[in-house]
């Protein structure tokens, strides 16, 4: 018997290749190599809070006061967080501050001043 160059499948065709389907090429196209969607733009956060210290130039600290409850023991209890913030507005202890979140402007401080509220008395 005669060896044949032609390969064939069970059904005794010829088998096919991907360039033979034009729809496994159309599907390629379909997906875009790089996705045409918008980055996602974070709202910044806004905290309100009182000027603790000023000693610092261009820079203040805030004490944020928040209410949670207790995991355990289902009370309202406060929690205080200090933030740096950038103080170009001429905050002075004792003010009570609208703060913003802004890039890092130094190694801890991350919060801008957008606005005094209060005047400390």
């Amino acid at each position: 018997m005669e060896e044949s160059n032609n390969i064939t499948n069970r059904e005794g065709t010829e088998p096919e290749t991907a360039a033979d389907e034009p729809a496994a090429t159309e599907a390629a196209a379909e997906v875009p190599a790089v996705s045409q969607e918008k980055p996602r733009i974070r709202r910044r956060q806004e905290k309100v809070g009182i000027v603790t210290s000023d000693k610092m130039t261009k820079t203040v600290v805030v004490r944020v006061d928040r209410r949670v409850k207790h995991p355990k023991y289902q009370r309202i209890v406060r929690r205080t967080s200090k933030f740096m913030a950038h103080n170009e507005m001429g905050a002075k202890v004792g003010d009570k501050v609208r703060i913003k979140e802004t890039r890092p402007l130094s190694a801890r401080k991350r919060w801008r001043v957008v606005e005094i509220l209060q005047k400390a008395s």
